[in-house]
């Protein structure tokens, strides 16, 4: 007989491995591409400081809804993996 547990914490291990090497990945990307962003923003004399000032906040906004998303993820596997843990 196959345990149902066992499958299910499997799946769920996959899952969370899967998630976070893609969040990972995606991460590294979102990081080099704020720092070449940065390098532009501030070579270009063109832009005005108050544009620059806007990336700045979009950029900490990416920043803080990132983390938050990942935060919450991990607070859904953390749930799951409690649950399949009890039964």
């Amino acid at each position: 007989m196959i345990d149902t547990k066992h499958v299910i914490r499997q799946m769920v291990d996959f899952q969370k491995t899967a998630f976070n090497a893609s969040f990972n990945t995606i991460k590294t990307v979102q990081t080099r591409t704020e720092k070449a962003m940065d390098i532009f923003v501030n070579q270009a004399f063109w832009i005005p400081e108050e544009w620059k000032g806007a990336y700045v906040n979009w950029s900490k906004a990416c920043n803080t809804g990132f983390n938050a998303f990942k935060k919450n993820v991990d607070e859904g596997f953390e749930k799951i993996e409690s649950y399949v843990s009890q039964n």
